[in-house]
């Protein structure tokens, strides 16, 4: 039974340029066995048609108005970010918020919400790929590009596109407990819970056919993950001093070479548990990582989750 709460109001402020699939995220979230608690409304700078991104307007049920008096406010991503909002939309954001309302951005939301001051001092995330941008436009903001969402208590936000039902579900987990988000998320076919300390599944690292110094180390590395190999090794193919190697692997990966090593050893792990139903121990052989002890260890340190929560997630494996 879920705990007896007052219906919220909630208005998602679709700023132009908006993109659909984030605009819909909250309605289809908080209105999934929770109609009763939660009134959505979605809103603009007045009422009327908002453009989309995808080439069709939605249409704000009500303006700024609705903004200022709602208890949480959703900012979706808007292509026009990191431009910032107009001044009465940062001047909403911010009375919302002084208010005591809930505000939460999804993906580049973010930046609505930086420029409104409202991240300042904050620690805040958004898409992994604007997240430096984010963090040199507003160096007040501490951006982290490694997690689903950030949960400030009057301030959240969460990563790009599919991290925003991530963070709806979290809303109706605090507002109504997990048996109530466990069943809408059952309802719209979403994973019943990702933690928003989990990483972001970004993109694998794949050396580039340039004339980079490691790109061809790297490379024969990925083939013989499952080999132990040492940075020793990696030297000796690169033909380099162990010294100069680590300055090579700083310059064009951000790592040193055991840091790079490890984590290709956690994405080959990431991979076998998405396509194989190899058991966990063999899973730690074929990637390098030893024992499964081991990839657990190194497996939640990089991805925020274990391994048997990630295949569960996203497992292609047969039953």
């Amino acid at each position: 039974m879920s705990p007896t709460v007052d219906a919220q109001d909630v208005a998602v402020l679709a700023l132009p340029q908006a993109l659909p699939m984030e605009v819909g995220m909250p309605f289809q979230v908080l209105t999934s066995r929770t109609a009763e608690h939660y009134r959505v409304t979605l809103c603009g700078r007045r009422p009327g048609p908002v453009p989309t991104t995808g080439g069709f307007p939605v249409v704000a049920q009500a303006g700024l108005e609705a903004v200022v008096a709602a208890d949480t406010v959703i900012v979706p991503a808007y292509r026009t970010a990191p431009e910032p909002p107009p001044d009465d939309v940062l001047d909403a954001l911010r009375t919302a918020h002084a208010r005591g309302a809930r505000i939460m951005s999804i993906c580049v939301g973010a930046f609505a919400l930086a420029a409104a001051g409202l991240l300042d001092g904050r620690r805040a995330t958004t898409h992994w790929a604007h997240a430096d941008q984010l963090a040199a436009q507003y160096p007040l903001v501490r951006v982290d590009a490694d997690v689903l969402f950030v949960d400030e208590g009057d301030v959240i936000t969460s990563a790009g596109v599919a991290s925003g039902i991530d963070a709806c579900l979290h809303l109706v987990r605090t507002d109504l407990g997990a048996a109530v988000a466990n069943r809408v998320a059952r309802a719209i076919v979403a994973a019943p819970h990702r933690d928003g300390g989990q990483a972001q599944f970004i993109a694998r690292d794949t050396p580039t056919h340039t004339a980079s110094a490691l790109a061809a180390t790297r490379a024969w590395a990925l083939e013989h993950l499952h080999e132990p190999l040492t940075v020793a090794d990696l030297a000796r193919h690169a033909r380099m001093s162990a010294r100069t190697l680590a300055r090579a692997f700083d310059a064009e990966t951000g790592r040193s070479p055991l840091r790079w090593l490890t984590a290709a050893r956690v994405d080959r792990a990431r991979d076998l548990l998405e396509r194989t139903a190899w058991s966990t121990d063999r899973v730690a052989h074929e990637s390098g990582l030893g024992t499964a002890a081991n990839m657990r260890l190194h497996f939640h340190r990089q991805v925020g989750v274990s391994p048997s929560d990630y295949r569960r997630t996203f497992a292609n494996a047969p039953t």
